[in-house]
């Protein structure tokens, strides 16, 4: 019975969240709560009362788009661009656990192109912010990449060393020499006018970087699918010694694939600060880097796919909230849902491992 349960579940990647929510809503009635209304509330958390904003649409000729599902595709933007970076790595073949750092110092760099440069208008200040976002995050992947071509270090432990490194570095710049003088908490001045990104009006969170994302989701399968980039990529990850054969330069490649995927994850640092907090925060991310792996994985490593998943735990955050409000379930809950889809991710992945190890 749990083998055919785990084979569901590595078997398709919308089965994994399906049978997390069947489980919460049994351990939520089990605890004694009204488990049908905690998860109702935790979908119209994450999408809003969608009748309701058709009927106004229907009858009254105006339709607004709901703010619950505003929020949720904000929780969601920068996890579709870590997520697209994590599965760009993992199509090269490479596993990039280091995208918490490369947003975070890609962000860092974006404020303080943001709020150090004065004079520029808002059509040169904005794109050179957001591009020296990206340009942090690919030049810190790049080192792993580069360790990994040139001296065999493995991929997985540099990331994970350089995340920490990040981390550091952005605290102690934003506890020291950026730190905004007038702020209580640890963060650098607000960026200019000129480089903040148009947002929605209303504590949604909600700003021009979705469609940065969504477009980032369109070039990147177009790159992988239709370019000889993205064959040599393919190549690379599905087999180098094949791909040396053929006359692909595997360590070109390698660091190549590291730095583009570190950029995604650079320019979703940078979308957060000058789209959503307006300046640099010491330790905003709350793990996006780390949720982006689960999220590449249950998205198959196809950009559609990615973006699906980030949208599913983008709602599960949102949902969260108003759940515990209307209902007195602990948010925890989502919690339990986003740590099982976690579970089966990884089932399904060692499955695949093992599937592509034995051709």
């Amino acid at each position: 019975m749990i083998s055919r349960v785990l084979r569901f579940l590595y078997g398709s990647a919308m089965a994994a969240p399906a049978v997390a929510i069947v489980i919460a809503w049994a351990l939520v009635a089990l605890t004694g709560g009204d488990a049908t209304e905690a998860i109702g509330q935790m979908v119209v958390g994450a999408v809003g009362d969608i009748p309701e904003a058709v009927r106004q649409a229907v009858t009254e000729g105006r339709f607004a788009v709901p703010n619950e599902l505003l929020r949720s595709l904000a929780k969601a933007t920068p996890l579709i661009l870590t997520g697209l970076g994590v599965a760009l790595g993992l199509r090269g073949g490479l596993f990039n656990i280091g995208a918490e750092g490369q947003l975070m110092l890609g962000a860092l760099l974006a404020a303080w192109v943001g709020f150090a440069w004065h004079g520029l208008p808002t059509w040169i200040h904005l794109p050179v912010a957001l591009v020296c976002g990206a340009f942090a995050g690919a030049c810190w992947a790049a080192i792993a990449g580069a360790l990994k071509a040139w001296r065999g270090a493995h991929e997985v432990i540099v990331t994970i060393m350089l995340n920490y490194v990040a981390i550091l570095i952005t605290h102690w710049l934003v506890t020291g020499a950026l730190r905004d003088p007038t702020s209580m908490a640890p963060a650098t001045p607000q960026v200019l006018r000129s480089a903040r990104l148009w947002a929605v009006e209303g504590g949604a969170n909600f700003s021009a970087g979705f469609a940065l994302a969504m477009a980032a989701v369109l070039l990147v399968g177009f790159l992988i699918h239709r370019t000889a980039v993205g064959f040599e990529i393919r190549a690379v990850g599905h087999n180098p010694a094949a791909a040396r054969a053929a006359g692909i330069h595997v360590e070109r490649v390698t660091v190549l694939v590291m730095a583009m995927s570190g950029a995604l994850a650079g320019l979703a640092g940078a979308i957060e600060v000058l789209g959503v907090h307006r300046r640099f925060l010491d330790a905003f991310s709350p793990g996006y880097g780390f949720d982006s792996i689960a999220v590449a994985l249950l998205g198959n490593l196809r950009p559609i796919g990615v973006a699906a998943a980030a949208f599913l735990f983008g709602g599960l955050g949102s949902g969260a909230v108003q759940m515990e409000a209307f209902t007195g379930t602990p948010r925890q809950v989502a919690g339990i849902i986003q740590a099982i889809v976690i579970l089966a991710v990884a089932v399904r992945a060692s499955a695949m491992l093992r599937r592509s190890r034995n051709q």
